[in-house]
C-alpha cells in the first residue's frame, strides 16, 4: 500500500513524502519507506547508468525523532535526510528498530548503565545484547519491492553499507550525513568512531567549538 503524507518539522521545514508499506518482511514488523522529492524518476532511470536514488536507512528512536533527546544525533539525522533526500530524489527507509535493536525498554536500561558510567556499547554488552543487532534484511527487501538495486547510501554507518552490499544491493555511493554535534552527545559520537568506525568528522576532544 501506498499513500501520500505533507511532513512539516518543527522548525518549519516541510515537504511531500509517499509512503510504502509492505508484507512479508523478514521480521515481520511494520517498517516503512519514504519516497522523497522525484523518486519516480529514480525508479523511471534505474536502468540507465545515471545517478542511483539517495537512501538512508533510519533506525527508529523515539527518544531522539519524537521527543528530541540530545542524548543521540538521531532526530537531527533524521531531519537532515528528508531534506536532502527530497532535493535529489531517493527513499528514507524509517526502520523499527529502536535502540540498535534492542528495543526501546532495553533502550532506557541501557541510558542507566551510561549514566553509571558504561559507554553506549559496554551498556549493550552489560545488559546481555551485543553492541548492535541491527540486521538490514529488511531494509535490502524493502529496496528490491521498490525496484531498487542500487543505492547512493547516506549514512555514517560502515556496517549498513556492508550488509546491503551482501544482501545484494550495489552501493554505488557513500555519503555522510552532517555532524550533530553537542555537549550531551559528545561522548556518545565519539564511542561511535572509536568502537564501530562512524564516519564522523568531529573536532579534536570530541567536544562543540566555541567561537
Amino acid at each position: 500500500m501506498e499513500v501520500s503524507v505533507p511532513l512539516r518539522f518543527l522548525d518549519g521545514y516541510t515537504t511531500d513524502a509517499r509512503l510504502f508499506t509492505f508484507e512479508g518482511l523478514a521480521d515481520g514488523r511494520e517498517h516503512l519507506a519514504l519516497g522523497l522529492g522525484q523518486w519516480q524518476a529514480c525508479l523511471d532511470g534505474a536502468a540507465t547508468p545515471g545517478p542511483a536514488p539517495l537512501v538512508r536507512p533510519h533506525s527508529e528512536c523515539l527518544t531522539g525523532d519524537v521527543f528530541g533527546s540530545q542524548r543521540c544525533d538521531c532526530g537531527p539525522q533524521l531531519r537532515e535526510a528528508v531534506e536532502r533526500i527530497a532535493a535529489v530524489g531517493g527513499f528514507l527507509l524509517y526502520l523499527r528498530q529502536e535502540g540498535r535493536g534492542i528495543g526501546l525498554y532495553a533502550k532506557l536500561d541501557a541510558y542507566a548503565l551510561q549514566g553509571a558510567g558504561l559507554d553506549t556499547y559496554e551498556a549493550n554488552l552489560a545488559l546481555g545484547h551485543g553492541e548492535d543487532e541491527r540486521d538490514y534484511t529488511v531494509a535490502a527487501q524493502m529496496l528490491r519491492t521498490l525496484g531498487v538495486e542500487r543505492v547512493s547510501l547516506l549514512s555514517n554507518n560502515p556496517d549498513k553499507a556492508a550488509q546491503l552490499e551482501r544482501l545484494g544491493v550495489r552501493v554505488a555511493g557513500v555519503l555522510a550525513t552532517g555532524v550533530h554535534l553537542s555537549d550531551a552527545n559528545a561522548r556518545y559520537l565519539t564511542t561511535k568512531v572509536t568502537r564501530r568506525g562512524h564516519t564522523l568528522a568531529l573536532p579534536p576532544h570530541g567536544h562543540p567549538e566555541r567561537t
